[in-house]
């Protein structure tokens, strides 16, 4: 399954961090105005709408129109997994309905001094089934895919940066 991974050292201890990154305001603060998203619905694992953390449990509907054209795109995904233990944390989601195959992102925290490292990992499977699979088309969807998660998570890591330093 082809991955894509990026991480950034942020000056702030790992609980400020931890709890910027625990609501669904944090995705909202530094995904790029570019990608023209809206947060839909957020149900917590309770069913409550608009829980102030996002548990294990928690679902979450988006709509993004990058650079506003085209119909807008609708995502939802699901918090799987909501970890914080001894100088880390964590948490998953999957994408239950969207654009990919499948979308699975680890957003990780490490504490390093009174510094913190984040850590993106998504796991993924682009859509249109074993197309990347023919001879030669695998390492050039590869690297398109790249590209496309570059322009997305690079401005996030530089905007988590701003936000919290």
């Amino acid at each position: 399954m082809p991955s894509y991974d990026r991480q950034t050292t942020i000056d702030a201890p790992l609980e400020d961090v931890w709890q910027f990154h625990s609501g669904i305001e944090a995705l909202e603060a530094v995904t790029p105005e570019w990608m023209g998203l809206r947060v839909e619905t957020v149900i917590g694992p309770d069913g409550e709408p608009d829980p102030e953390r996002l548990e294990a449990g928690s679902e979450i509907s988006l709509s993004m129109r990058p650079f506003d054209t085209g119909p807008r795109q609708y995502w939802t995904s699901l918090i799987t997994e909501r970890e914080r233990g001894d100088g880390s944390a964590y948490f998953r989601d999957e994408m239950v309905r969207g654009p990919f195959d499948r979308w699975v992102h680890t957003h990780a925290f490490y504490a390093d001094g009174d510094r913190t490292l984040l850590r993106d990992r998504v796991e993924y499977d682009l859509p249109l089934g074993g197309v990347d699979e023919i001879g030669g088309v695998n390492s050039v969807v590869s690297a398109i895919s790249q590209l496309g998660f570059e322009t997305m998570f690079r401005p996030r890591h530089r905007a988590t940066k701003a936000r919290l330093e």
